[in-house]
């Protein structure tokens, strides 16, 4: 299927913002070693990023056709009512930063490189969504992403990819049988246009989440997604 493969992404990370992130202290004697690590990321680093516009179809109680394939999610069904085109996506840190982050190494290398990732992996996603905006002038959108809330579980993957087509052969992501993506390093989901603010967060009663955009609203659900009787 016809989309945008975005892999002019330029990954020169920011040593401050990886010094706050890693906890690493500042004039330590660690920094030295987490320059070297950051210079030897960005010299094999190639995130990317896969797009493609996508139209709505019909729908039932809890499903929604996209693309001609059916995904299965009440809350999805319910935010796409007013919506004709989406924009499935997938980005990543890359392949050959995976293979960069399993040389051999001690705990704190493993653990620097996870965060060097999860950096370039920010960057091809901001990349993309610059190009959402540029190309398609987008206004206020949600994102919605399989395994995010209970109401679309991880397994509703599938149905992505198959709208998304080969990502393995155009950027190198692959789901396994447990439908988590290869690189691990790489996030994947539904951006829409909306009138209302909306964050999966929001439907999701985790306390700890280090990723949290909105707090828990415990009456969301019955207010705007509860189907009638």
């Amino acid at each position: 299927m016809r989309g945008t493969l975005i892999d002019d992404v330029v990954f020169e990370a920011d040593i401050a913002q990886l010094v706050r992130k890693l906890h690493v202290r500042p004039g330590g004697a660690h920094i030295a070693e987490l320059e070297r690590l950051v210079a030897e990321a960005e010299g094999v680093a190639h995130p990317t990023a896969f797009c493609r516009v996508a139209f709505v179809g019909a729908g039932s109680v809890d499903t929604v056709e996209i693309a001609g394939v059916t995904l299965t999610s009440r809350v999805l069904r319910v935010n796409l009512d007013q919506v004709f085109r989406v924009f499935p996506y997938v980005a990543t840190c890359g392949t050959e930063l995976e293979d960069w982050s399993n040389s051999p190494g001690d705990l704190l290398r493993s653990y620097w490189s996870d965060g060097i990732r999860e950096v370039a992996l920010a960057v091809a996603t901001r990349k993309m969504r610059e190009h959402m905006v540029e190309v398609h002038g987008l206004g206020r959108t949600a994102t919605m992403a399989p395994g995010s809330i209970g109401d679309w579980p991880l397994r509703q993957q599938r149905p992505l990819f198959e709208i998304l087509g080969d990502t393995e052969a155009t950027l190198g992501v692959r789901l396994t049988d447990s439908c988590l993506m290869l690189p691990t390093k790489s996030v994947s989901g539904i951006v829409f246009p909306t009138e209302k603010r909306f964050e999966s967060c929001q439907l999701c009663p985790r306390d700890v989440c280090p990723g949290r955009r909105a707090p828990y609203d415990r009456d969301l659900y019955d207010r705007r997604y509860r189907a009638s009787d």
